[in-house]
Formats: C-alpha cells, structure tokens, sequence
C-alpha cells in the first residue's frame, strides 16, 4: 500500500463515508468537472455504467454521470506494476521505513489517546491491540497519510485501463472493476459525491485503508454515533480493524509466529517452503523435515508455516508463522508487511511500558 500525503482535515470530513445510518435523501448527481473525461466517451465504460445500474437498482444517468467524470490516473498504473525482474526482496530496507522513531512515537501517541477503544476492541474480538496499532501504524501513521487521490479516479484506471504489462492484468482488472462497483454503490447509499473521497493509488480509504468493498463488510460503527467513519473516527478505525482481523480468521491467545531456522537438506527446506504463507506443517513435521524451533513452537498445536524474509545479498531470515501471522497476510498479501505491522506494535507496547508509572 502506497504512503500518500495527508488530505486536508475539512476534506476528509467532507468525504467521510456513513453505513450506519442510511441517508434520507437521494443522492445528488455528481458535479460536472472541467474539461475532457477520460470515461465519459468510452463505450466500455457506459457499459459497466449500464450494467451496474442494472445491477444494483441505480439510476443509470447517475452511474454514468459518475464514471464519466473520472479522470485517468497514468501514476496508478505505474505504481500497480511489480518491481523489475532481478530486484532483490529486502527485510531490513522494508523494515526500517516502519520501525523507525518517529513512528513509534505516534503510535504511543494513538495508543495512550485511544487505550479504551483498544482495550474493548481486544475484548470484543479477541485481536491483540498491538496488532491493531501496528497496522494503522503501517498503512497511515495513524491517520496522517491516507492518500489524496480521487478515489474515484484511481478505481476507474485500474478498472478499465489496468497495464497490460501486469502479469495477472485480467485478474487484477476484474477486481478493480468490482472494488469500483462496491464504491459507486457505497456513496449512492450514502449520499456522497462521488467525486469526493481521496485515498491511496489503488482506491483503498481511511485509517485503515480499507478497499470499497472491505468497507461494505468489515467496517462498523465502534464509537457509538450512528455511522461508519473511517476518515475521521479512530475509534471506528480500531473496531473495524478488529472486526476485519476477526472474519479472517484470528484466534484469541495465539502468538503470531514462532522463531525457527531451517537447518535440513536443501530439499526439505524447498518443501517447507513450498506452501509459502499458508500454515501447512505441524510443529512435528516441521521438525522432521529439518526445521529448528524454538520452544514454544514445539509446542505449538496447529500448523505452521516457514516463512521467509529475504535480506538482498544477505541470508534471509526466517519465522514460523501461525494462523495469526496468515489472518494478518489477508489485511495484505505479503510476509513482510505482516512482520512490519508486528514489530511496530511490540515496539509501540515496548514504549508504553517503558513510559508507565
């Protein structure tokens, strides 16, 4: 997920989105933009208009009016592109750019300010608040980096102009045209321009940059007002988080991951590794198969995964991530994202203890 700048405070307020409370009035069409619409010409886009409309009981003028005023985003389709063949994966580089002082300091921050919302979102689903405050630590240091692009534009390019360079740009296309679907369908519901809301490049929003569709199905109402908003509500971020951690399979009391060190033949380290993320191997045929764990991984009742961190030139580095460690993967589809957002939390509780009377 891409750091963007922070949006101006009284436009975040403008694009809050509310699912708590379903708005009155008909949703007023979205402004005319000036100059030329990349979207409003095309024949394929109309079409996705018209079939949206259709299937979601919306006003076809008003789908189409809103699709046709987004605008290309040729920086989205940069930055969606996997980096160049032979660009080595770097733990300690990707590390560094989160567990670093300035971001520890806010989470301490964030964690003293909203201990309450924390404690109760730990209690309610069981996700350890550290977890919490290390993911929206790493997605927007707390709120101060949410994106300030048009969400609208970035979903409409990947939607229908996603690079073919992409080696799963069917895929990656497809989703981006249902994510745009859920977002069109969102502010209609809601009664906001659809123009309005800013995000990342890849159209996720809020705190916890959550894509459209994560919004529609994990994001609650935690702070007791009546609506969803993650743009200016912590409180909502931290439950919705939780609530998100909770549907994907995060088992209270479970650590996230166990040290290890693969010590087998070659072979058998290749067979660990072969499942990549996903908890496939009991601590037992782990260690058959080479694998040293620490002691309370031996001990471990579920499967586990050999999870590997590569260090550029360096050996990489390894751990044996449990379901936990998997659930966090499904917020981002990464090892090194999941490791990033548990060492900011541990550092950020470190503080806190240190900083207790």
């Amino acid at each position: 997920m891409i750091r963007t700048l922070a949006i101006a405070t009284f436009f975040i307020a403008a694009s809050a989105l509310s699912t708590g409370a379903e708005a009155k009035k008909r949703p007023k069409p979205p402004a005319a933009t000036q100059g030329s619409s990349a979207y409003a010409s095309r024949a394929d886009a109309m079409q996705f208009a018209d079939d949206v409309a259709a299937r979601r009981d919306l006003d076809p003028a008003w789908v189409r009016q809103a699709i046709g005023q987004a605008r290309l985003l040729p920086v989205a389709q940069r930055l969606v592109l996997p980096p160049p063949k032979g660009t080595a994966k770097n733990w300690q580089a990707y590390r560094a750019r989160f567990i670093e002082p300035v971001r520890i300091r806010a989470g301490l921050r964030f964690w003293q300010a909203h201990a309450a919302a924390l404690a109760r979102a730990e209690q309610e689903y069981g996700v350890n608040a550290a977890v919490i405050v290390g993911i929206l630590g790493v997605e927007t240091l707390y709120g101060q980096q949410m994106g300030n692009f048009r969400v609208l534009d970035a979903l409409a390019t990947l939607a229908f102009d996603f690079p073919e360079a992409h080696p799963r740009a069917a895929e990656r296309r497809a989703f981006f045209q249902r994510e745009l679907e859920q977002f069109l369908s969102l502010v209609h519901r809601t009664a906001q321009d659809p123009a309005a809301p800013r995000g990342s490049f890849a159209g996720a929003m809020g705190w916890p940059q959550f894509m459209p569709s994560s919004w529609v199905r994990y994001a609650i109402d935690f702070d007791g007002d009546g609506r969803v908003d993650l743009f200016t509500s912590p409180q909502d971020a931290i439950g919705s988080v939780a609530h998100y951690l909770a549907a994907h399979g995060w088992q209270p009391g479970m650590p996230t991951h166990y040290a290890v060190q693969p010590a087998g033949t070659p072979e058998q380290t290749e067979e660990l590794l072969l499942p990549d993320i996903l908890p496939s191997f009991s601590a037992a045929r782990m260690q058959a198969l080479g694998a040293r764990l620490d002691a309370a991984g031996q001990q471990h009742a579920g499967p586990l995964a050999l999870v590997e961190l590569q260090n550029g030139a360096e050996p990489p580095s390894y751990v044996a991530g449990t379901e936990n460690f998997y659930a966090i993967t499904r917020y981002n589809w990464s090892s090194y994202y999941a490791m990033a957002v548990i060492e900011l939390g541990q550092a950020v509780q470190a503080e806190r203890a240190a900083a207790a009377p």
